[in-house]
């Protein structure tokens, strides 16, 4: 053999090595980025929850400031979907195909989650915490998807339970949206009342494109109860809240976490949420870290974020996809990161104590990573006063 085709020889079998190797890229990694999604009301009527998105945003923009993470930086891409479950489908799969995601993290609402859901796990892409406390995220466990919203369901539970050891309520009632997340709501409220021998006062539909609060309103008032659960989006509640206080209605409202905001929610409200009950899982006691990140806000956040509750949360949500791919390490795939995930136990951010476990089909505490909340009620100003420990299942 001579020369010229021993070279030729050397060069075929190194392509043949390499493109393998080509082929097993993974897709949204290179050697210097790792492309992160997440979709969320960037614009529209639901805006206040944006600051969901620019808080995974500032969190992804400290660890690349920091260094980023084994060589790499992470190149984070927002869906502006206004809260349209249409536009979230359309716009996800668009970014997914062109761009290239390695993973999605939070994606504000469960209509918008549950139409990217099956997509996602179809191509088995990590979704590290669906905004939603829908237990459809978990039931049945999917490998790629690691929820840390606690369930309404939990919300629901404390919330009676509180009404009635702790303040002595006896007629309970709760205003629902009539789609599956206010089914799963009232289910609750059957259930956990059905502990203390009493049932529902009263049971008051919404539907999800109604604007006119007055019915909801009267049949409230035909049952006169002394505790209200407003299981609907703060949007709607606001308008049955003002109606309520025109018909002289004063009732202890509870409501779930999704309006534990009480800040902008009483700014909006106009004072009417003074005195609400709600649930919240973000975590203050790392005062240290809270100020980092207040800090960082202030220097590189977003210009259009608030220091808010959802930003606290986005910012946690992220803080734990962060910590799934430190574990992995350089050699980044899907499959590691979901296995490093696995592997995240008694987690402390700013969601504290998340844990994950190993996948198992038959067992949805496995992607349920985030089980505690705290019952916390609105004061003057917005401000609030936390009035339980952790409570959980």
């Amino acid at each position: 053999m001579n020369a010229r085709a021993g070279a030729k020889i050397f060069i075929v079998l190194l392509l043949v090595i390499s493109f393998p190797m080509v082929l097993a890229a993974e897709e949204g990694v290179t050697d210097t980025e790792i492309h992160i999604g997440e979709f969320g009301p960037l614009s529209g009527p639901a805006k206040l929850w944006a600051d969901c998105l620019y808080g995974a945003e500032l969190c992804f923009n400290l660890v690349n400031k920091e260094g980023g993470l084994h060589g790499r930086k992470i190149v984070f891409h927002m869906i502006d979907d206004s809260y349209n479950p249409a536009k979230t489908k359309a716009a996800v799969k668009n970014l997914q195909e062109t761009t290239g995601i390695f993973a999605w993290v939070g994606g504000v609402g469960t209509p918008t989650g549950m139409a990217v859901k099956d997509y996602l796990v179809s191509r088995n892409i990590p979704w590290v915490g669906p905004l939603s406390g829908s237990e459809v995220f978990v039931k049945p466990p999917m490998k790629n998807i690691f929820a840390l919203y606690p369930h309404y369901s939990l919300s629901v539970k404390v919330l009676i339970r509180y009404a009635v050891k702790d303040l002595g309520k006896k007629k309970i009632a709760i205003v629902y949206l009539n789609n599956p997340f206010g089914q799963e709501g009232v289910e609750g409220a059957k259930k956990t009342l059905g502990e203390f021998g009493l049932e529902l006062a009263a049971a008051v539909p919404v539907d999800v494109n109604e604007t006119n609060l007055s019915p909801a309103c009267m049949d409230l008032r035909k049952a006169q109860p002394d505790t209200v659960l407003l299981w609907m989006d703060p949007f709607k509640s606001l308008r049955l809240l003002t109606l309520a206080k025109q018909m002289e209605l004063t009732p202890q409202w509870m409501a779930g976490s999704m309006f534990s905001d009480f800040p902008q929610l009483h700014q909006l409200s106009k004072g009417l949420i003074e005195g609400m009950i709600t649930d919240n899982y973000a975590t203050f006691a790392n005062k240290e870290h809270l100020e980092k990140i207040k800090k960082a806000q202030a220097e590189m956040g977003n210009k259009e974020s608030n220091w808010t509750i959802s930003f606290i949360a986005g910012f946690g949500y992220a803080e734990v996809l962060v910590e799934g791919l430190k574990r992995t390490g350089p050699d980044l795939t899907r499959e590691k990161f979901i296995a490093s995930m696995e592997k995240i136990k008694n987690f402390k951010c700013l969601l504290e104590d998340v844990t994950f476990k190993s996948f198992d089909p038959n067992d949805p505490l496995c992607r349920y990573g985030s089980r505690r909340v705290y019952l916390q009620q609105c004061l003057p100003a917005g401000e609030f006063k936390i009035i339980s420990g952790w409570l959980q299942d």
